[in-house]
């Protein structure tokens, strides 16, 4: 990601709200559609998602208060 993007996923809230979108996409591809092609990328960027924005996510000196790594 670039800066900007980095910026902008700053928020905690808005990191969670992506990956509940892919993870809640994910889940519906699986029980309900059967496709096997959309499943595969449903589930891609949900695992794409929380690594991007909660494992590596650099949590820099901009970090809000409430948005610490744990310790």
């Amino acid at each position: 990601m670039n800066e900007r993007d980095t910026q902008w996923f700053r928020p905690l809230w808005r990191r969670v709200a992506v990956t509940a979108v892919c993870v809640v996409w994910a889940g519906w591809e699986w029980l309900y559609t059967l496709d096997p092609l959309w499943k595969w990328i449903a589930l891609a960027a949900a695992a794409m998602a929380v690594w991007t924005f909660f494992v590596s996510f650099d949590k820099g000196p901009g970090a809000p208060p409430g948005d610490k790594p744990p310790a």
